[in-house]
């Protein structure tokens, strides 16, 4: 695999890196909002947001348009939401998992150590 390919995909992951950027993009996921539509939903101040928007138009996983004196936001490809959900499925699997063995393990006879 081309290095260049490894670093394009590492810099997506480190725009990614950022609970409210993921959040961001899952509010997309339903379909174009307005910058301060995003603001209020997150909660967040409008600075705060504009920069995790910023991190996420030069990475090209949003884009904006312009109408009036508003910006709305959408998501480049749904192709990153789909990526988004497998990590979700992967979280679930896992945590699953490490559910059962904490129920197993407590459901084991104790260990006398005698």
């Amino acid at each position: 695999m081309p290095d260049s390919l490894r670093r394009f995909k590492a810099d997506i992951f480190q725009a990614l890196a950022n609970p409210t950027r993921i959040a961001i993009l899952e509010l997309l996921g339903n379909g174009e909002c307005s910058a301060g539509e995003l603001i209020e939903k997150l909660g967040m101040e409008q600075a705060n947001v504009s920069q995790h928007l910023a991190v996420l138009r030069a990475r090209q996983i949003v884009v904006n348009r312009k109408a009036g004196n508003q910006v709305f936001y959408s998501v480049r490809d749904p192709i990153i939401l789909e990526v988004l959900a497998l990590m979700r499925q992967y979280f679930q699997k896992h945590l699953k998992e490490a559910l059962e063995m904490l129920d197993k393990m407590e459901n084991a006879p104790a260990e006398t150590g005698e």
